[in-house]
């Protein structure tokens, strides 16, 4: 069995990679967001044009980027959505709702911190993790019963 997983949330640390490199061998593709900061922000008045008003700016790229984020999210056999230590990211909190709304498998990745403010989230995820590695054991498991080492 394939599992197409779709990295959700935010883009300032390197929790993408971890997963990424420690699935190496199991039967697993990954897809995400464009992670270029500049480049999402940038996209809708990159390709359709400039606005002058700052709202209008960050709306076309909002809908551009969620073209990309509804495939993705339509496509996941499983959501991984990250909550990190920095920023508000009200886009992570949509995507997890979105997924969870289409019937997704969710797993939520965050520190304690984030517990009480994210319960509701972490309420319609099958898991919630808080380190990366601990994904790549849930991911195992699914694929292959074996449980971790140790």
């Amino acid at each position: 069995m394939t599992l197409k997983v779709y990295l959700s949330g935010e883009i300032h640390t390197d929790w993408r990679e971890r997963i990424v490199e420690g699935a190496k061998g199991l039967d697993v593709s990954f897809d995400g967001p464009v992670t270029d900061h500049a480049a999402s922000d940038d996209c809708g008045v990159a390709i359709l044009g400039a606005e002058p008003n700052k709202f209008w700016h960050d709306h076309k790229g909002a809908q551009v980027n969620a073209i990309r984020t509804r495939k993705g999210l339509a496509d996941a056999d499983v959501v991984v959505v990250r909550f990190g230590d920095k920023y508000k990211q009200w886009n992570a909190a949509f995507d997890a709702g979105y997924a969870a709304a289409l019937g997704k498998s969710l797993i939520v990745l965050h520190g304690p911190d984030h517990q009480h403010a994210l319960k509701e989230v972490d309420a319609a995820a099958l898991a919630v993790a808080e380190d990366p590695l601990q994904v790549v054991d849930i991911l195992r498991y699914v694929l292959t019963g074996a449980l971790p080492a140790g």
